[in-house]
């Protein structure tokens, strides 16, 4: 839960000063002004007023990537980022003669940019409404499961397709505390977006895996993107005559930096934390779901690894992969074992029984109820995500992906279009086409098969209830089909496809339904004979969701009226909505005998440096730091440059990139990860070892200057110094 206030004051860990413990909370910006006196109390700068406005100074230069956030920084639509939220972009424009994720990509001049991978995107949000009522408000109580799904499903789309009949504009309608509120926002989707500059892996990865939440940090996580539009400035998709983007507000970069204890606020787009989650779905996750993960994931990325040699095209085209990979193996790691060191499921056990307790209390014996039936809904949930788990990860495979995505969408397309499902309808077609052209590079025959194989095998030694007969039937195996029967079968898919071309994947796009359930093509077989079994969990799907959209906001306002009798303010589980976050620059303990400086400097890199991946710095870099070339960016307390640094704000997965502000909302840095023990915060939150890890300005604009010599684009922005 939410306190806004200090939670507690504890001896200095370094020095003699006084700090005070990590603040919770991840609020939407319209809460601000009712935290405003802790905001100016921590050393905002600024009055809260001025940071709730969504289009206005400094929220309106914040941007969604879909998945990671971005802020602009000039007046020509540059826009900074981590390193790894554009990774993906430099991985499709590599190849083995000119491999970019070695060697780094910068364009010296505007319009030299790199075209970004397919579907990579920039959202700005141009307005922001409540529609709760619209969506909600017309529905009785008595009205349940899957009608009830169905009815909140079209009330949404209603408002979507209203919002863009516009063009150029996407709009959304996510839920605010898991359906209490809906909210419709409306953001200019600029299709053009490219690579302005991305620092080679050994400055932008340095540290690599090994490294992955862990503190100290060396990693220069930072690129830049910059976003294009039609010469009348609304959005177009990639062309040479394209101009770039002018956006209304950009931030100030600072060169100055912060200090030990100095104000900061980050403000991103959290993908989704679980802070609300009852008892049963935390007992879920901790001692099934994460582990069982692990055990899939693992052999994920060594099927991956042995089947592609380091350094061939194969091996470029899935180290984005291998990267989202590993992040999640070690996150997971990380959710574990802080679980287990905070008692997460003793310490939820505890607060359903105090929220019980206040419910008898107060005689709110209905919202009781309502939380035992949304318990017992949740429990046929869980049970149903158990059983088609493996079956649901049969998919990994690339075309059979593919093959289902392109026949459901030819049966979406019979349907009018406010009826089709969500991900099928005419905004969707260009997302449908692009996600087809990714595979190009995103693709080996070779890998693919050897990943499908290691899901079935994983599938085949599941229980008989827990397979699927559609599946064992359409591939012809049961449970004991053995390897080399399975590596043939499979291979005889990979032979006579040619999903595996893109322009006959681009061709199916506008194929009918007959054409389909005509097709020889193996893979497109197989997903026409899986599609009544695809269709049957779906329904039992919505229905389960259908049941819950009737509790869950129930739940909800024991959960905001219990806080708000104990003086705290509720703020919503994330949901890949504009957040701010705020706290101070602080290191920490979050063990005994462990201290966390919160700066780490230059000569940190030369001590890690072993001159192989992932601890391979540029020699350039190596020469400079051991001349101690440090120029304007050094900062006097640590006598170096600052390379990162840590701060007790409270994020999560999809703040990477989240522009990291000072008191007068310049940006010093850019968000990028947490540490390894204060990932389970996504749960439950603790203060004492709650930090998280930032690449500062200073080291930004130092690689930029020094070891890159990027000079054109530190020009094009406004540097304060």
């Amino acid at each position: 839960m939410s306190k806004v206030s200090v939670f507690c004051i504890s001896a200095a860990l370094l020095g003699t000063a006084m700090q005070v413990d990590a603040k919770e909370g991840m609020f939407t910006p319209e809460q601000l002004p009712s935290i405003a006196g802790d905001l100016k109390e921590t050393g905002l700068e600024i009055p809260a007023s001025s940071i709730n406005n969504l289009t206005a100074f400094p929220m309106g230069a914040i941007v969604s990537l879909g998945g990671c956030s971005a802020s602009f920084v000039s007046d020509k639509g540059l826009a900074v980022t981590n390193h790894h939220c554009a990774r993906g972009s430099v991985q499709y424009n590599s190849t083995p003669e000119n491999n970019y994720l070695k060697d780094g990509f910068l364009a010296k001049e505007i319009g030299d940019e790199l075209p970004a991978a397919p579907g990579t995107r920039m959202f700005v949000t141009v307005d922001f409404s409540d529609v709760t009522d619209k969506v909600v408000g017309g529905i009785n109580d008595d009205v349940q499961g899957r009608e009830r799904y169905d009815l909140i499903e079209a009330n949404r789309k209603a408002l979507i397709a209203e919002c863009e009949s516009e063009a150029g504009f996407r709009c959304s309608v996510p839920s605010f505390f898991q359906g209490l509120e809906y909210k419709l926002i409306k953001q200019m989707e600029i299709r053009d977006v490219r690579i302005a500059y991305a620092p080679a892996d050994s400055i932008g990865k340095y540290g690599g895996d090994v490294d992955n939440w862990m503190w100290p940090r060396h990693t220069g996580d930072f690129s830049f993107y910059r976003a294009y539009v039609g010469k009348d400035g609304k959005p177009a998709d990639y062309s040479e005559d394209n101009v770039p983007f002018e956006p209304d507000h950009f931030l100030k970069v600072s060169a100055a930096g912060l200090e030990d204890g100095d104000f900061v606020m980050a403000a991103g787009y959290p993908g989704s934390t679980n802070r609300y989650a009852r008892l049963s779905q935390v007992s879920y996750m901790f001692d099934w779901l994460y582990p069982t993960y692990l055990e899939l994931v693992d052999e994920w990325i060594k099927t991956i690894e042995t089947s592609s040699e380091e350094g061939s095209d194969a091996r470029i085209k899935y180290e984005a992969t291998l990267a989202g990979l590993n992040n999640f193996h070690k996150n997971t790691l990380g959710q574990l074992s802080g679980a287990k060191r905070v008692g997460l499921v003793p310490r939820r056990a505890e607060r359903e029984e105090q929220l019980a307790a206040w419910l008898d209390k107060n005689g709110k014996s209905e919202l009781k109820q309502a939380l035992a039936d949304l318990d017992a809904v949740s429990a046929e949930q869980m049970q149903m995500n158990k059983q088609n788990f493996w079956y649901n990860n049969l998919g990994r495979a690339q075309l059979l992906s593919s093959a289902q995505t392109l026949y459901r969408n030819a049966i979406e397309r019979e349907k009018p279009d406010a009826e089709r499902e969500r991900g099928y309808q005419e905004r969707d077609q260009i997302r449908l086409k692009e996600s087809a052209e990714r595979i190009e590079r995103r693709f080996d025959a070779v890998v693919d098969q050897a990943v499908w194989q290691k899901m079935i095998s994983m599938y085949l030694e599941q229980p008989e209830e827990n397979r699927v007969a559609a599946f064992d039937k359409a591939v012809g195996i049961d449970g004991s089909t053995d390897s080399k029967t399975l590596h043939n079968k499979l291979k005889a898919f990979y032979d006579n496809t040619s999903l595996n071309n893109t322009e006959e994947r681009l061709k199916w796009l506008t194929a009918s339904r007959e054409a389909f359930e005509k097709s020889n093509d193996p893979f497109i077989k197989l997903a026409v004979a899986l599609f009544d079994t695809e269709m049957a969990i779906e329904d039992k799907s919505k229905t389960l969701s259908g049941k819950a959209a009737a509790l869950r906001p129930k739940y909800m306002s024991a959960i905001i009226e219990w806080q708000k009798s104990l003086g705290s303010l509720a703020y919503p589980d994330a949901n890949s909505t504009l957040r701010v976050t705020y706290g101070n620059v602080m290191g920490g303990s979050p063990k005994d005998g462990l201290i966390y400086e919160p700066f780490t400097r230059l000569e940190g890199i030369t001590e890690k440096d072993t001159g192989e991946t992932p601890f391979d710095s540029p020699k350039k870099q190596l020469e400079l730091i051991k001349d101690k070339q440090y120029g304007p960016y050094k900062l006097e307390d640590i006598n170096s440059v600052p390379v990162n640094f840590l701060t007790d704000l409270d994020s999560t997965g999809g703040n990477s990139g989240s522009a990291t502000l000072n008191a007068k909302a310049e940006l010093i840095g850019l968000l990028f990860d947490g540490t390894f023990e204060s990932v389970n915060s996504d749960w439950d939150f603790d203060p004492k070892t709650t930090r998280t890890i930032h690449v500062d300005t200073r080291y930004m604009l130092w690689v930029m200057e020094y070891v890159d010599g990027a000079t054109n684009l530190i020009e094009e922005m406004t540097i304060v110094k």
